[in-house]
């Protein structure tokens, strides 16, 4: 497939699937006017390239990942590194890290909202009494 159906069905642009090959993450054979042309599998591959940069890989990380994972046939083609293995732990640790403060800042802003809302009806109630409504 060209690179502008790669694109439309895995929804990444045709920038991105150039960047990724120039990173070395995806591959295409070229036809004989220098077009690039993309095997099925290549769908599969971006999607996953995706993921990976939603999880907050560097593509020099997954370029050293990608090897690793499994292939047609269900098996990892080679396994990772010592050195990959301790990016892929650390970036673990870094998202936990970031998990745990995105929480805190949601119990600050609960806590901002409950004293707001609190504030609210304690003033909808003076308001109330002052008309003598309450």
């Amino acid at each position: 497939m060209r690179i502008g159906e790669l694109s439309r069905r895995t929804g990444v642009s045709e920038r991105s699937l150039r960047y990724y090959e120039q990173q070395g993450l995806l591959a295409a054979a070229r036809t004989p006017s220098g077009q690039r042309q993309y095997a099925e599998t290549a769908v599969d591959r971006v999607i996953h390239i995706q993921e990976l940069f939603a999880a907050g890989l560097r593509s020099n990380t997954i370029a050293g990942l990608l090897p690793c994972m499994r292939d047609i046939d269900g098996g990892p083609t080679r396994e990772a590194t010592p050195r990959l293995m301790t990016e892929l732990c650390a970036e673990r640790d870094r998202l936990d890290r970031a998990m745990r403060e995105l929480a805190a800042s949601r119990d600050v802003l609960d806590e901002v909202i409950a004293a707001a809302s609190g504030a609210a009806d304690e003033s909808m109630a003076e308001s109330r009494r002052v008309r003598g409504q309450g």
